[in-house]
């Protein structure tokens, strides 16, 4: 008997439907191993960020201490990549203001030390990074100062900063991992924008920001 017509194309078919679950089980099972790679790879990610946290918190991080004396400045420097220090005095005010929010981002950003030094403890150092207004923050990068936040012109120029404002200065010299965008500081308009601008250009001429400058300089 002849073979029907019929009967060759539903062998046809019969044969592509085979092709197609045999390549449906290999995608399945290549996905099965990708997924498997991508798991042990975020795990490793995972236990190396604990590891690199927890190296960190050894050193002081963490948290926003003070240190004694100007000499712990260096050892506490030297063994960290990112470094915030505020330089402050006892009797000004915005100093407090200062300690408020570096004691809340300290927490936050535990890649950075978080540190604070009486200049009047250590005058060699605050001559050496030319502290000459209260409050300062030398931010340093491989025991390098690579910025200073002086006073608070750079953060809107008033008492009532926002910790958020703080934390995207930071950010912007590369002390902190910032997570926001850089090119625009947070809940500010464009109103505050162009006065900060104006701010800085008064910095430029010498007429920054009143704040307690240096007894050194008095």
């Amino acid at each position: 008997m002849a073979t029907q017509p019929m009967d060759i194309l539903t062998k046809a078919l019969e044969k592509v439907e085979e092709q197609v679950d045999s390549e449906l089980s290999k995608l399945n099972e290549l996905e099965e191993d990708d997924l498997e790679r991508l798991k042990q790879k975020r795990l490793e990610a995972l236990k190396k960020a604990q590891k690199q946290k927890q190296e960190w918190l050894s050193k002081g991080h963490g948290e926003y201490r003070e240190i004694p004396s100007e000499k712990d400045f260096f050892g506490e420097v030297k063994e960290s990549k990112k470094v915030v220090c505020h330089f402050y005095k006892d009797s000004t005010f915005r100093c407090k203001i200062l300690d408020k929010h570096l004691a809340i981002l300290a927490k936050k950003h535990v890649e950075t030390k978080f540190l604070k030094l009486n200049v009047e403890k250590a005058p060699f150092l605050s001559e050496r990074l030319r502290i000459k207004v209260i409050p300062t923050l030398a931010l340093l990068i491989d025991g390098k100062t690579k910025d200073y936040v002086v006073g608070f012109t750079d953060l809107g120029n008033t008492d009532e900063f926002s910790t958020d404002m703080l934390e995207w200065r930071l950010g912007c010299a590369d002390v902190i991992s910032y997570s926001g965008n850089l090119m625009e500081p947070p809940t500010v308009t464009k109103k505050a924008v162009t006065k900060l601008t104006k701010v800085e250009k008064k910095t430029i001429r010498g007429r920054g920001y009143d704040s307690d400058s240096d007894s050194e300089d008095d």
